[in-house]
């Protein structure tokens, strides 16, 4: 698959010589933004396959995983969450990082494809908890490359948010307009 990946980035002008400069961790979340098309999910398997980080899960609204898709999104490493129900996701993911020694997580920090105001807080809270880093990573739409920004350890939420937001500013996504440049 990574040729297919590889091939498909090129084709479509995006940079594929990078290297993913943090394969030492062993657990973190990775937070991908700005989510502002339904192709970001498509560039970023796609990044996900070419930087070899193929083991990295991810979340998405039960909805997905229906019959049939909902077997292709459970192969790609998705697991499946009902958010009409406020269960405590938070503790529940925690508690998934503690059962394995090596555990990676991707999650869009807006929660939406949409305009946000401001970003979730959810993937603060797991981290937190889980005791691992954030990995902030943009899918960067103007000059079509996947952007690495420095690892967050919650510590200074107020601090930590504001570095976040720092990095995502400059990246501008497939619908600028519904990026995080205004926060």
């Amino acid at each position: 698959m990574r040729f297919f990946w590889r091939y498909y980035l090129k084709l479509a002008g995006w940079e594929t010589d990078l290297v993913f400069p943090y394969h030492h961790l062993k657990k973190y979340i990775i937070i991908v933004a700005p989510h502002t098309s339904n192709w970001d999910f498509i560039v970023g398997l796609a990044y996900r396959n070419l930087l070899g980080l193929d083991k990295v899960k991810f979340l998405g609204k039960k909805e997905l995983f229906r019959f049939p898709f909902g077997i292709l999104f459970r192969k790609l490493g998705g697991i499946p969450v009902d958010r009409q129900h406020h269960s405590n996701l938070v503790e529940e993911v925690v508690r998934i990082f503690s059962m394995y020694p090596e555990f990676a997580l991707a999650l869009s920090p807006e929660g939406t494809r949409s305009r946000v105001e401001k970003l979730r807080t959810g993937f603060y809270f797991i981290a937190a908890q889980a005791q691992v880093p954030i990995v902030p990573i943009g899918i960067d739409w103007k000059n079509k490359t996947a952007v690495f920004g420095s690892p967050v350890l919650p510590g200074d939420q107020g601090k930590d948010f504001e570095s976040i937001l720092s990095f995502y500013r400059s990246i501008s996504g497939k619908h600028p307009d519904q990026g995080l440049m205004h926060l």
